[in-house]
């Protein structure tokens, strides 16, 4: 694979050390927790299977590249929220492959996928399903729909109505629906991906505060450059290269990583520090409202898988900084006072990040 930024995935064996600690952070309040030495063996142990999940996710990304042109970024962190047991919510203009990547990652990892094109008529049940009579059986029997899947695109989520935006809560928190009082489990593993459109706002319902909240990540795709276009021209010459994708992967796969990565080590230390940005979050003057605790345990897990999809038995501060952003951009709410002065909270985030110390690591 070519490099791109920290994006790229790393070649990495298994580390035959205890993760190292880290030092050096003023902000502390307390003494320097002490580690038991067999603790972390335990977990350099349990980190050696993390070599596994890296060449998952290198097999999967390298397959999607070959319908997705300049997205290793988005790819990466689609995949990292996949494996945090989490959604996407993808909010970019029409036409940059979001509902491509989508497809691409189903196709490559062999899972169901459907797509809902959600309209302001569109109901709860004509997702969830419903049950219908039976005239031969005289009985009512239920109809699956289109969440019985393992991959849901949710096209333009924010021009259903709340009703139907909210009929896929319980399917993305609990991991199953309920319809006419019995409970479906759904088939695992299950991801939703949602887009919406930034720019046009006539006929939209826009998702309220709390149903973000439910999304791990929100990102964008963006434009891609001249080079890129000009080769996403050369694959699209005779067919769609999406056409002609084959699995690399497995679901039973993804059900292994996700369990793996609750397996990577989070120092302490690291732990603090992704709290006092959280913390920080909560009393930023430009911020009406700040990171719950959900954000809290999203970064957490965020960290776990970007650390093993690149290798690692252990989360660094830099772990947490890549997946800031998308993790925490759709969790803050801005003062008016600050909309007007034009602060995004990426800037605010920035800000934060800039104020508080980063622990070091000592060999």
């Amino acid at each position: 694979m070519d490099q791109l930024n920290w994006y790229s995935l790393p070649t990495a064996g298994p580390l035959t050390r205890p993760p190292r600690l880290f030092v050096d952070l003023p902000l502390m309040t307390e003494a320097p927790p002490v580690v038991d030495p067999t603790a972390a063996a335990a977990g350099a142990g349990e980190a050696a299977n993390v070599a596994a999940v890296s060449d998952f996710a290198k097999r999967v990304i390298a397959n999607v590249e070959h319908a997705i042109v300049g997205k290793r970024k988005q790819l990466v962190l689609s995949l990292v929220a996949w494996l945090s047991g989490g959604h996407l919510l993808l909010e970019d203009v029409p036409g940059v492959a979001k509902t491509m990547l989508a497809r691409a990652l189903a196709k490559s990892i062999g899972c169901q996928f459907k797509r809902v094109q959600c309209t302001p008529d569109l109901l709860p049940t004509d997702v969830t399903g419903t049950s219908i009579f039976n005239q031969k059986e005289a009985e009512f029997e239920f109809r699956a729909g289109p969440v019985f899947t393992q991959v849901l695109l949710a096209d333009e989520i924010n021009r259903a109505t709340p009703r139907t935006q909210a009929s896929l809560l319980e399917a993305m928190a609990e991991g199953c629906v309920t319809v006419d009082g019995t409970t479906h489990v759904l088939e695992k593993p299950f991801l939703v991906i949602a887009t919406q459109n930034p720019v046009d706002h006539e006929g939209t319902f826009p998702l309220p505060e709390a149903q973000l909240d439910r999304f791990l990540m929100r990102f964008s795709l963006g434009y891609p450059t001249m080079e890129e276009e000009m080769r996403m021209l050369d694959l699209l010459q005779h067919t769609h290269p999406i056409d002609g994708l084959k699995a690399v992967a497995t679901s039973k796969e993804v059900l292994a990583a996700q369990a793996e990565i609750r397996k990577v080590h989070v120092d302490p230390r690291v732990r603090q520090y992704f709290l006092q940005i959280i913390e920080q979050t909560r009393h930023h003057s430009d911020l009406a409202l700040g990171g719950s605790p959900r954000a809290t345990i999203a970064l957490f897990r965020c960290g776990q898988a970007m650390a093993a999809i690149r290798g690692r038995g252990f989360v660094t501060p830099d772990d947490i900084k890549r997946v800031l952003a998308p993790v925490m951009n759709h969790r803050l709410i801005l003062r008016g006072e600050s909309r007007l002065r034009k602060v995004t909270t990426e800037s605010v985030l920035q800000d934060i990040v800039s104020e508080i110390a980063v622990p070091t690591v000592t060999a």
